[in-house]
């Protein structure tokens, strides 16, 4: 047979235990300076001996602030956001709060989904990386009073805040460091357009060719993902190096998709960079302790989640007006052996 299922001893049973008065036990919780200190070091006592673990939701609807934060990110598993989610983390603890962190998988059903569960579970706030820019639903939950701040996207909305990276010079500066080195003919491996990350670091990179002279249609070859991950990107690549010309340089939207990319070359005897040059984006911490260290575009992803937590804990506490900041963070292009 199962074990019985143990109640949780509340806060009328500490009060009975300990012998003294239900709002006793309620002051000592919450305003222990009310209490005598041999009554408060009982009632602690007890609470000890019965194992009380004191009700957060009963405290936030008291106080009518919640203590957790939603993060709806794109993808767990990619360093990047990983990364970020610690400078979420570590700045919601200063305020004591606790971070419920969920990935959309690039999926805008599953985005939609994780929105609604979180403004059920009462949140004090969101902070959102959208597959795709539909502002309305995140303005509607900002109309209902949970504040939304946009991350590592820009927000297209004046009354929704964002800490975003410049993505558009991201690419620029990809791009530009491949032609400088000689290439052109350029093979971009890019995530879905729809995500704004992915369409302004294809606009950084056309602008980088017409800058020298070059027209992007015959020199920049953009093949669309459908996922930014390992899997998608060497299964593309295999058929782009049967081609007659095949490029001499390979742009990634991200660092898993260029760990794919030089994975598949090595298993194809293709060197890099002496055969084909590879540059990344996000600098994460494999980057550099690859056998073959690889180039690519730096994110300050800490600082960037963070920041984001900061003006989300600031809109919550009404400290600021509501919406219309903006932080930017420039990225920056690391080199090293790959490109």
């Amino acid at each position: 047979m199962p074990a019985p299922v143990r109640r949780r001893n509340g806060i009328r049973e500490v009060a009975a235990a300990a012998g003294v008065a239900v709002g006793t036990v309620s002051n000592v919780l919450n305003s222990p300076g009310l209490v005598a200190d041999e009554t408060r070091e009982r009632v602690e006592r007890v609470m000890q001996e019965l194992g009380f673990v004191r009700n957060g939701l009963a405290r936030q609807l008291r106080e009518g602030r919640a203590s957790t934060v939603g993060a709806v990110i794109l993808d767990i598993a990619n360093p990047f956001f990983t990364e970020a989610a610690r400078g979420i983390e570590d700045r919601l603890a200063e305020a004591e709060c606790m971070l419920i962190l969920c990935s959309s998988d690039q999926r805008p059903e599953r985005e939609t989904r994780y929105l609604q569960m979180l403004e059920e579970h009462g949140v004090r706030g969101m902070l959102v990386t959208p597959v795709q820019v539909d502002v309305e639903p995140l303005l509607a939950i900002q109309r209902r009073g949970v504040p939304v701040v946009l991350m590592d996207c820009p927000s297209p909305a004046e009354e929704i805040c964002s800490v975003s990276i410049d993505d558009e010079l991201g690419g620029e500066l990809a791009a530009s460091h491949l032609v400088g080195r000689g290439h052109r003919r350029i093979l971009f491996l890019n995530g879905p357009l729809r995500t704004p990350q992915c369409a302004a670091r294809s606009r950084g990179a056309q602008r980088a060719l017409r800058r020298a002279g070059l027209e992007p249609s015959q020199h920049l070859f953009e093949v669309v993902l459908p996922r930014a991950g390992t899997d998608q990107a060497e299964s593309t690549l295999d058929q782009v190096l049967t081609l007659p010309a095949p490029p001499t340089a390979i742009m990634c939207v991200s660092d898993l998709v260029a760990l794919g990319v030089m994975r598949l070359l090595r298993r194809r005897g293709i060197r890099v960079p002496d055969d084909i040059a590879v540059v990344g984006y996000d600098d994460v911490p494999f980057a550099a302790e690859l056998a073959t260290s690889l180039t690519t575009v730096r994110q300050p992803m800490y600082d960037l989640g963070r920041a984001a937590a900061g003006l989300l804990l600031a809109e919550s506490d009404h400290r600021t007006p509501p919406g219309g900041r903006r932080q930017v963070y420039r990225p920056e292009l690391i080199v090293r052996e790959s490109a």
